[in-house]
Parts: structure tokens; C-alpha cells; sequence
């Protein structure tokens, strides 16, 4: 929406007096944030000092419509506005009070600086810490993965920290809830030990986990009349978007700041509360609304046609028990009920009905959202694909998808095995097949297993390619000159650098790109997601070698050795995130559709996947945590059953499939496969949800309704 055509109800929240504190309420897409936009360009026209203004959000990405604001070159020149989440907060305020905590927490050199750990640093010192503990047998009844045991302890040590208990009360309150086999109970106790064993290597090293920080700021400084006296001088204003989405110790904090802030807005969505695994606490935040002066409500959409609005209501009844359950005739235009038989037909449609979208309807690829309750590769490829097929472009996000599951990143740690003989880390010619496909450009997969086969060595370590020149004439007539004059460039460029004194990993790989892989003949030329990809590597590079290096100088161990080690054994899942200010590209979006919720992106249309799929109603399998248990709303000594079990599951659904409606311009597709991916016949509660839609409308279309 244009940031100068305000509706009159946000023109009051823009035009209030900068003074006093003011709570506004409602569904997704009826303007909220754009006022508070408009309020806070506002306040720095009107004079307010800009670095006297925070805000504050739950998650970076919601903070986007606020970055790009104060990134306009219209904004009045002088300073900026303060933007973070609270973890940002909390490493500001302990870099600067470092001293006053560090002796009374526990920290074994509180003379020096702490380091700072971000997820993937932080559970390569959790799988330091608990490789013995599973040489002992540790969680040997478990099949997962050990990156996900590793991200399961440290969310637990995060929701102690974030809800506000003892870290070491974590498997009493898991044990407690828990009415099934005594076997698990174990498990509980197991990843207690290498919580609290987590806790005092990190006190021992001066090393800060998301859990340590908050813990330090809420239970040290944010008491101290000291730190509290600096903040409030600091920040004299407050905007506080997407509280619903926020943990009870931010809610907390803000509840005691709010009377120090000259004037302060407080943004709540309705129905929302998406980020409940990671801690959110909706209803701890509504309870702000009680202290400030002046509440409002907006309830005009600028999103949803009216028919999608009443498809929201009618589909939130059907999965509220009690609730009564009718539609109006507007509501049965708002949706389209597609079933196919077997689940490649599904993803067919979905990808024909898209194209024919884009194509003869003229809708922007990046007006169409295509979610699913899991995106996993086989299904992200096939969607791809298929649309590649149907000259559509198409991007996916996907957060919880490692860097290292992409193939331009795959490419480049194979090259980095390669050009790193001493390392001792050989790579396979599956591997070397598939870098072959991302390096050079025009190269088919059959041509790839030819030069893999015939001139990839996993015997000879300082010459693992061999010459072109090797290859009989009527092979190199097969391959082509042009492709093996490439490969012979990547040969020279692997001989030249292991030949030399090798340089830093992340260094390597920003020679590699920009000295072969970006040049033009090469499959990163003019390929902006590679690239894009190499940067995060890079990125994701230094900052293990920062955490790092002092530890690993100790053992004499190479630390592009150690990175490269981590991430094949799958301990560093190298997650990342897009830069929050950065435009979306006009693309089909695929996503899982929490990740498609927290973009908080409307579309023109969205297809929903699977909709027979348990995966919209169940919660995620996590057997060494539980978010409802370690939360604020459940009693500590209280057993989980099936009741609360479906409860949540019911409320879960009901919360997400009305997100997405409010998040939908026109139509939503609902897609059901008979036979889903796994060969197998679903029905989940949303489907049966939809087919009392259909009874409704057919009833309503005989006139018994």
C-alpha cells in the first residue's frame, strides 16, 4: 500500500501525540504496521532524535517494512533508528556491561571478552562436548540425526532461557509431563547432562549461546539500575511489532520499561502466535494491553476480498468443536477444491495451473505462493523442475534447509577436498560428477560420469585430475573440446593453488569464485543464486573460523579442516537467512507454510499441497523436547495426554489455515493426493475439515442451509 494513502483509523495512530503509550490490535493485512511506518517517519519529521527510537520485533524479517523505510533517501538526514529483536538487545547491552556480569555469572577468564556463538558454532561445541557422552551409549535408542539431538538441547536450553526457568529444571519438567514408556524418561535425564555439561564448558571458554545471553540480560542486567538508567536514557520512544509472536521474558521487560519511554506503540495480530514452537507466548503479550493509555483495533482488510474473509470465519468454525458450523455462498468462490489420484499428478496440476496463471492470465510469478506442511527435496526439485518446464521461474525458502544441501555449495566443499590433499578428506567421483554439472556450463550429466570416470584419481591426492590429453580421440570427440578445454582451466587453477601456500577456507573459496567459477563458460556466470549461495558460504566460513580459531590454534588442527569435517558429519547444519531488507524476486514462492507465514507476504493465490497430509495437524517429531510442556502456559507437575495432544494439534491447525486465508488476495487451490509421496492413503483433519466445507456448500446448494 502507498505509504501516503492512509485510511483515517491510521492516520490517527500517525498524527497522535508523541507522547503516552498506545496498544492497537488486529487480523494480519489491515494496515497496522504501515501506520506505525508512518508514525515513525513521523516522529524524526517532527524532530524526535532517530537514535532515540527503538524497535523492537520478534524476528528480523518482520522488521523489513522499518529498514526499508529508514533506507528511503527522502528520510530527513541525521541519525537512524534502533532495529533488533531482543537477541540483538541483549548482545548490544552485554558488550558494553561485559565486565559488571562476568565475574558474578560464573565465568572462569571474566578478564577477557566473551564470544559470541551463533547456531552453528554453537552446536559444533555441543558435539565437542557430547561425542564421549555417546561413545557411552548415549540416546542409542534414538534414529535421528545427531545435528537434530544437538538443535533439540540447545532449543531446550533456549526455552529455559526465553520463558524464564532454570536450565537445569529441563528434564523435570519433560519427565513430569511424559505418561508414555519409562524408556524416554532416560533420554530426558541424557540430554540434561549434556545441557548442564554444555552450560560449563561455555562458562569455561567465555563463550555466549543464544540461552547464556538472554539469561545474562534478563537475570543481571536488565535488574541493575545501572543498565536499566542507560537504557532508558538511550531510547526514549518505543514501537513493539509482532508482539504476539515474541517470548514472555521480552514481553516481561517491556512490561516494567513501558512507563520509562515518552511515548511507545504496541502491535498485537490476532489469531497469530506462528512462532509457539520457538516460545511465543500470545497470550502473555495481550496482557500489555491492560498498561497502556489508549487501545484500537483495526478490523478493515487491505489483503483478503470479502469471499476470502468469509471462507477464514466458515473454515475456523468447522475445526472449532463447538462452534457452529455454516457458509455463505461467497465463501465457495473463494476457493477450489483440486483431488488427484497419486501425488505426481497433484504436483503436475499444481505446476500446469500455475503456468497457465502466469501465461494466459497475466499474473506475476511473485503474486503466487505454493505451501506445504514440510518441503523436502524430493518435492522442492519436482516443483522446480516442473515449473522450469512451463517457462515459470520460481524460488523456495526454506530456513531449516542446510547451506550444504545446496548444489552450488556442495560444488564448492568438493573443490575444497580436492585443492586440500593434506587434509586427508577425499572426495568421491559421485562427488566430482556432481560439481562437474555445477562448474561447467552446457555439460550434461552423461558427460560429467564420462570425465569423472576416466580422469578423477582418489589414489593420487596431489594430482586428483588428470589430463584431457589422457583421453582417446573419439572419446574427446564424445565430451567435446569446449567442455574439456574447461575442465582443463579447473585442472590448471587446482594444480596451480596446491602447488602454492594455501590460504584460509573462506579466502580459498572467494579466489575460487572469482577467479574460474564466475568467469564466463563456467556454471556461475551469470548465476546470481550460486553466487548468492557462495557469499552465505563464505559468510557462514568466517564466522566459524572467528569462534574458532583460538580453540583449534591450541590443537594445531587447520581450521577450514575442522569446518569441512563438521558440516559432511552433518554437525554444522550451516543454516541461514535471507538479509531481511532484501526484495523478493518476482517469483513463484515455495515454502513450508510456517516459513510462508513468518515472511508475512500477502499473495494474489496460493496452493496448498497435500492437504490429506497429518503433517498440517501433528507436531514435528522432537523426542528430547516438548514447546508445550517447556512453556509458560503449562503447569510444571501436569502429565501431557492425547486430550491436550489433540487440543494443541486442533488449535495449531485452526491458527495456521486462518494466517494463510489473511494472507491471500484472490483464490486458494486445495490440493489432495489419494496416494501421497510415500505411497500411502492420508486423510488428516484438515482434509476432513475441507470435505465438511463441501457438504456445507453442496447442502447450501440445495437449499438446506
Amino acid at each position: 500500500m502507498d505509504r501516503f494513502a492512509y485510511t483515517p483509523v491510521q492516520e490517527q495512530i500517525i498524527a497522535a501525540p508523541l507522547a503516552g503509550s498506545r496498544y492497537i490490535s488486529g487480523p494480519p493485512g489491515c494496515g497496522k504496521t504501515s501506520a506505525a511506518v508512518g508514525r515513525l517517519r513521523r516522529m524524526i519529521e517532527q524532530g524526535i532524535t532517530a537514535e532515540s527510537i527503538l524497535i523492537l520485533t520478534p524476528q528480523r524479517s518482520l522488521a523489513a517494512p522499518y529498514a526499508r523505510e529508514i533506507s528511503r533517501p527522502d528520510l530527513p538526514a541525521g541519525g537512524l533508528p534502533t532495529i533488533v529483536t531482543l537477541g540483538g538487545l541483549a548482545q548490544r547491552t552485554l558488550q558494553l556491561f561485559w565486565p559488571a556480569v562476568a565475574g558474578s555469572s560464573g565465568f572462569r577468564h571474566s578478564e577477557l571478552p566473551p564470544t559470541y556463538l551463533t547456531l552453528e558454532t554453537a552446536q559444533y561445541y555441543m558435539a565437542k562436548v557430547a561425542a564421549p557422552l555417546f561413545e557411552r551409549g548415549y540416546f542409542e535408542q534414538l534414529v535421528i540425526d545427531r545435528n537434530r539431538l544437538y538443535s533439540q538441547i540447545l532449543d531446550n536450553l533456549n526455552k529455559a532461557a526465553v520463558v524464564g526457568f532454570a536450565h537445569t529444571d529441563i528434564s523435570r519438567r519433560l519427565k513430569n509431563a511424559w505418561i508414555g514408556k519409562p524408556e524416554q524418561t532416560i533420554h530426558y535425564e541424557q540430554a540434561q547432562e549434556c545441557a548442564n555439561l554444555f552450560r560449563a564448558y561455555c562458562l569455561e571458554h567465555n563463550l555466549l549461546d543464544y540461552s547464556l545471553q538472554i539469561e545474562l540480560f534478563a537475570q543481571q542486567l536488565w535488574p541493575s539500575h545501572l543498565v536499566r538508567q542507560y537504557l532508558s536514557n538511550q531510547y526514549r520512544h518505543l514501537i513493539y511489532d509482532n508482539l504476539e509472536e515474541d517470548v514472555p521474558v521480552t514481553q516481561d521487560i517491556i512490561r516494567e520499561w513501558l512507563p520509562a519511554f515518552d511515548s511507545s506503540l504496541l502491535i498485537f495480530d490476532q489469531g497469530a502466535g506462528y512462532r509457539a514452537f520457538l516460545g511465543a507466548d500470545p497470550a502473555n503479550g495481550e496482557t500489555l494491553r491492560e498498561l497502556c493509555d489508549q487501545t484500537g483495533e483495526f478490523s478493515q482488510s487491505f489483503v483478503t476480498e470479502p469471499a476470502l474473509q468469509e471462507l477464514g470465519n466458515a473454515f475456523s468454525n468447522i475445526l472449532r468443536p463447538k462452534a457452529e458450523k455454516t457458509v455463505t455462498p461467497r465463501a465457495l468462490t473463494g476457493y477450489s477444491f483440486a483431488p488427484s489420484r497419486f501425488y505426481p499428478e497433484m504436483i503436475d496440476w499444481v505446476a500446469a495451473e500455475v503456468a497457465r496463471l502466469v501465461h494466459e492470465e497475466g499474473v506475476p510469478p511473485g503474486e503466487i505462493a505454493i505451501v506445504s506442511p514440510f518441503l523436502s527435496d524430493a518435492l522442492r526439485h519436482s516443483l522446480m523442475h516442473r515449473l522450469l518446464g512451463h517457462g515459470v521461474t520460481a524460488r523456495s525458502h526454506r530456513p531449516s534447509r542446510s547451506l550444504r544441501d545446496e548444489p552450488a555449495a556442495r560444488c564448492l566443499l568438493t573443490l575444497a577436498r580436492l585443492a586440500h590433499p593434506l587434509w586427508n578428506l577425499p572426495a568421491t567421483p559421485q562427488d566430482v560428477r556432481a560439481a562437474l554439472l555445477q562448474i561447467i556450463g552446457d555439460i550434461d550429466l552423461v558427460r560429467a560420469d564420462l570425465i569423472s570416470a576416466m580422469l578423477f584419481s582418489q589414489r593420487n591426492k596431489q594430482a586428483p585430475l588428470n589430463s584431457f590429453d589422457l583421453v582417446k580421440p573419439e572419446m574427446q570427440e564424445r565430451i567435446t573440446f569446449s567442455i574439456g578445454e574447461r575442465f582443463m582451466r579447473l585442472r590448471a587453477w587446482l594444480m596451480d593453488y596446491i602447488e602454492s601456500e594455501p590460504a584460509e577456507l573462506d579466502v580459498f573459496l572467494a579466489r575460487l569464485f572469482g577467479e574460474l567459477l564466475a568467469q564466463p563458460g563456467f556454471g556461475f556466470h551469470d548465476n546470481y543464486e550460486a553466487a548468492g549461495v557462495t557469499a552465505r558460504l563464505i559468510e557462514s566460513v568466517q564466522k566459524f573460523r572467528r569462534v574458532t580459531e583460538a580453540t583449534l590454534q591450541a590443537t594445531g588442527r587447520s581450521i577450514g579442516q575442522e569446518y569441512l569435517m563438521m558440516v559432511a558429519d552433518g554437525v554444522l547444519a550451516a543454516q541461514y537467512l535471507l538479509p531481511a531488507d532484501e526484495p523478493p524476486p518476482d517469483a513463484v514462492l515455495v515454502a513450508p507454510a510456517y516459513s510462508f507465514l513468518m515472511i508475512n507476504q500477502p499473495v494474489r493465490f496460493q496452493f496448498w499441497l497435500d492437504v490429506g497430509s497429518l503433517g498440517w495437524w501433528e507436531r514435528l517429531y522432537q523426542p528430547l523436547t516438548h514447546p508445550h510442556v517447556l512453556s509458560r502456559r503449562w503447569q510444571p507437575d501436569k502429565a501431557w495426554t492425547d486430550v491436550d495432544d489433540f487440543s494443541a494439534n486442533q488449535e495449531t491447525l485452526q491458527r495456521l489455515t486462518s494466517g494463510l486465508i489473511a494472507r491471500c488476495r484472490e483464490h486458494i487451490y486445495l490440493c489432495a493426493a489419494r496416494v501421497n509421496e510415500r505411497g500411502t492413503e492420508e486423510k488428516g483433519p484438515l482434509l476432513y475439515g475441507i470435505q465438511s466445507l463441501l457438504r456445507l456448500a453442496r447442502e447450501l446448494e440445495a437449499g438446506h442451509v
